[in-house]
């Protein structure tokens, strides 16, 4: 019989669920800069996002032989989530590694961080959602953000900057913040019906398979990676800044609400942008810094906003 106060057991289950979503938050860093050591192993930068899925996917499946409702799911779940949220996540995987190469790892997190307001938007034009002043406000001070994080990025060299052209990482970088959008719209008419775990399967799932069709057509056929690190990059990224990563974010909503989870998962960007600077000297000018924290903060705000 537990005997602790109802209020110590509160601030306990709040303790950790912070704690869980600060984890997801630090794995979900770590992905820009696992896959620039990968680039530098020789990896394709097509085949590092279908690998990530891939092994993401594979790791479900045994989480599934566990708990076999994640398989059961209805025609018109299949076709929205698995073909179009998939459609979407392939879109992601490949325009983030392209961002990653081309512009280095805190401008393409941050330019993925533009996918928040880009939500409020199409919210109130697609579901009736309220587009209040604040969230104006915030949205723009994202997109300041955003501006000073990719032009207060130090140009150096580094193996990310032979991987990619920096139109192509721009270009990236938009297409993945845009899907990510995609993914976030779609999630909040999915989750309600199929829950958060059976969404997130079925869309990386459904990516997998996309790009395992379509990269060999266009000619980049995803090689396995041909070195022992190579595959523990893969490993990491996709049973760690996928598997694991959201485990740990669903873990932390059921303990506090999805506004302070969000606002202590973004972390992410100076995680990785610590990362990037540490292990591939990726510097950022002051102002850099600067507009990641504009770009956090305003979606930290605007994530606490829609809570109240």
């Amino acid at each position: 019989m537990n005997t602790q106060p109802a209020h110590a057991q509160s601030s306990r289950a709040r303790l950790i669920g912070y704690s869980f979503a600060l984890a997801a938050g630090a794995i979900w860093g770590t992905t820009g800069p696992l896959s620039t050591a990968l680039y530098a192993e020789g990896a394709q930068l097509t085949a590092v996002g279908f690998w990530r899925i891939f092994l993401a996917t594979i790791g479900f499946i045994i989480y599934g032989l566990f708990n076999r409702r994640l398989f059961v799911i209805d025609r018109k779940g299949l076709l929205y989530i698995a073909l179009a949220g998939g459609a979407l996540v392939a879109v992601f995987e490949v325009g983030f590694q392209f961002a990653i190469a081309g512009l280095g790892v805190a401008p393409a997190v941050a330019l993925l961080y533009v996918a928040p307001v880009v939500v409020a938007f199409l919210a109130h034009f697609m579901l009736g959602e309220k587009l209040t002043g604040l969230r104006i406000a915030l949205a723009v001070m994202v997109m300041v953000g955003v501006y000073l994080t990719m032009t207060g990025t130090v140009s150096g060299d580094d193996a990310s900057a032979r991987n990619a052209s920096r139109i192509a990482g721009l270009v990236g970088g938009v297409l993945a913040a845009l899907s990510y959008a995609g993914t976030t719209i779609l999630a909040r008419w999915a989750v309600p019906r199929y829950g958060a775990v059976k969404t997130l399967f079925y869309e990386i799932a459904g990516g997998s398979v996309i790009l395992a069709v379509l990269l060999p057509l266009v000619g980049h056929t995803p090689h396995a990676p041909d070195s022992l690190a190579g595959w523990i990059y893969i490993a990491a990224l996709g049973l760690g800044a996928v598997l694991a990563a959201n485990f740990f974010f669903f873990a932390a909503v059921k303990r506090i609400d999805a506004a302070p989870t969000a606002v202590a998962a973004s972390v992410e960007p100076f995680v990785g942008a610590l990362l990037a600077m540490l292990l591939f000297n990726q510097q950022l000018y002051w102002f850099g810094w600067l507009g990641l924290a504009m770009v956090i903060g305003g979606v930290a705000g605007g994530a606490r906003e829609e809570a109240s």
